[in-house]
């Protein structure tokens, strides 16, 4: 479901001026018809519901992790390379040998306590993130009472040896790594970078040398208001350390918000349309989001998005800054693959709260598209949140996700916690769809009338329910594969619908990658394919992008040329080139033309 921007808070360098929405007559709620909104409640044998996708696999939490207790051993995010995925754990991670993607195998499991464990992957080093108070640099349990064995930062494992990691390095920061993010170095291929998203206060100085606490932005010796970032030599890993902190968010003003809007829990009340002062601007970045090959970075900071040039890694430069009075906590970024998109998530409620119900506004807690424009300036431009309503018992908002590879669109798949696995399309960043989704039914059954919280329920995160639902979910070589908090590890598949054909998943699974870490955006190329062009030729098909006399001899050429071998086949397909080629400047959607003929060209050339 989505929802055009009314009006919005627009930020300048230095100082932010608020255009206050207008949305409030023309609120939106989402539907209690959807088949998601109905699922039987269960653990392991709750109700599902899919839509254009087919579960492949479910594998249930290693022992090690397998209970429901609050977040202590929720799994968190996901990392991928070779034929492992690497799953986070707050109590440490998972590494999965998904080679028969119907039967993933747990190839190892490390006990460590990180109190979040986002993972990400480079060749043979794995880099987990560890904030909080009860993390040991040695990793044991029972928790930190000399501030000597205390561990804040990015642990550095070597899974040379998956079935063995080894830990390498332990890098200190001062306020740990909720979220962390690889840079490479854009020369020198022996060394990467590691921007580190922290969300805890300074530790003290007598823990971690050089750290200090305070409340001035402008105080450079300040450890806050800056992003951390660690300077990873390859080849020696133990030498890995903290080189400079960026400080992003100078001269940010404090970013307005809404009478009566509390960070987490109700929406609104209409009529509090009043801009309130948040109590301090961004001091740090809930997590960042690079795209190298663009040199940008797309950082979630707080009550801000914001837009950095990070072609000198050690030198980022904030190019623009955005805020919403209807975003609650700036979260994950997605670029579109010709980084003129990007996408932003809300996490209303901190993943822990119910904010998909009946009475939760569509345009709190979901995604909004913003366009990039020549100056490198964001413009804000739309919602999107899953039209279901959700229980109470179900923590549900938007959360991490990646582009999914089609030719000529940008589609994205995403995790909603409780809310399932669901799959959006931005092409048009005015009107956001959502394509398909996968989705159980609540982990807990609605309590009885009068049942009180027991003590225990009464300290933990979400009561009396469990926390649980898709953390994130991403696509890579050909299936989506979603880290369920609380069941355990999904493995997805996308089934072609009029939505999305057979040509475009096909055309999606010929894009390879060694090694994938969604917050290190790769660029996407397509090899020289048939299923390449066809894709581009469903969708004028599907948009009546060019004449159906014209399409339905374009579609019997390709036959022709698919069934020819050789010099044959290379003349066929040149010679269809040309014709495609003098279709352009008549076609409704003559840039998907011309990229269908640009396409035609290149399998042409990759002929033999």
């Amino acid at each position: 479901m989505h929802r055009t921007c009314r009006a919005f808070a627009l930020a300048a360098t230095v100082v932010l001026t608020a255009l206050l929405p207008s949305i409030l007559a023309a609120q939106t709620y989402p539907s209690t018809k959807d088949p998601r909104s109905t699922l039987r409640p269960g653990r392991l044998d709750g109700g599902t519901a899919e839509r254009n996708m087919r579960v492949v696999s479910f594998s249930p939490k290693p022992a090690e992790f397998d209970t429901s207790r609050g977040l202590t051993f929720v799994n968190s995010d996901l990392a991928f390379g070779d034929k492992y995925v690497y799953q986070g754990n707050f109590a440490g991670f998972s590494v999965w040998d998904v080679s028969d993607p119907t039967k993933p195998k747990v190839v190892s499991v490390v006990s460590c306590i990180t109190s979040q464990g986002d993972p990400s992957v480079y060749g043979s080093l794995l880099f987990i993130s560890a904030e909080g108070t009860g993390n040991r640099n040695d990793c044991a349990k029972g928790g930190v009472t000399d501030p000597k064995d205390h561990m804040a930062g990015v642990r550095i494992y070597d899974v040379s040896n998956p079935a063995a990691p080894r830990l390498v390095k332990n890098v200190q920061t001062c306020k740990g790594s909720h979220t962390h993010t690889i840079v490479p170095h854009p020369k020198d291929k022996g060394v990467i970078y590691i921007y580190v998203s922290g969300s805890q206060g300074a530790r003290p100085a007598t823990e971690v040398p050089g750290c200090k606490e305070g409340d001035d932005a402008a105080d450079e010796t300040n450890s806050l208001f800056r992003l951390d970032v660690i300077k990873v030599p390859l080849a020696n890993p133990e030498r890995a350390e903290v080189v400079t902190g960026a400080r992003i968010f100078t001269g940010l003003g404090e970013a307005p918000r809404a009478t009566g809007r509390p960070a987490r829990g109700r929406p609104r009340a209409a009529g509090d349309t009043t801009a309130l002062p948040m109590p301090t601007g961004p001091r740090n970045c809930h997590d960042v989001t690079a795209y190298p090959s663009a040199g940008l970075l797309a950082g979630a900071c707080g009550s801000y998005g914001l837009l950095v040039d990070i072609s000198n890694p050690e030198k980022p430069i904030r190019l623009d800054a955005r805020a919403d009075t209807n975003f609650s906590l700036w979260h994950t970024a997605v670029f579109s693959n010709d980084g003129k998109k990007v996408v932003f998530t809300d996490e209303w409620g901190g993943g822990t709260s119910p904010m998909c119900q009946a009475n939760s506004m569509m345009e709190m807690g979901g995604n909004t598209i913003l366009t990039i424009d020549r100056k490198k300036k964001y413009t804000q431009h739309s919602y999107f949140k899953i039209n279901t309503a959700q229980t109470a018992e179900e923590n549900c908002v938007s959360h991490n996700g990646g582009l999914i590879p089609v030719p000529g669109r940008d589609l994205m798949v995403q995790g909603w916690y409780q809310g399932g696995v669901s799959v959006m399309e931005f092409s048009d960043p005015n009107n956001p769809q959502e394509l398909a989704y996968f989705d159980r039914g609540p982990i807990n059954a609605p309590p009885q009338i009068d049942v009180p919280l027991t003590p225990e329920e009464q300290g933990r995160r979400g009561g009396r329910n469990a926390i649980g639902g898709s953390w994130g979910a991403y696509w890579w070589n050909g299936l989506i594969y979603s880290s369920e908090m609380d069941r355990g590890f999904d493995i997805l598949e996308l089934t072609p619908s009029d939505q999305l054909s057979a040509n475009e998943i096909a055309a999606a699974k010929l894009v390879r990658f060694r090694d994938y870490n969604p917050q290190s955006q790769p660029k996407i190329e397509w090899p020289a394919a048939f299923p390449v062009v066809r894709s581009y030729l469903d969708q004028l098909v599907r948009g009546n992008g060019l004449a159906a006399e014209r399409t339905t001899a374009i579609d019997a050429a390709l036959t022709t040329a698919e069934q020819q071998e050789g010099k044959a086949r290379r003349d066929a397909l040149s010679a269809l080139a040309k014709q495609v080629d003098k279709d352009v400047r008549g076609a409704t959607d003559s840039a998907r033309v011309k990229a269908m003929s640009d396409a035609i060209k290149a399998l042409a050339k990759a002929t033999t």
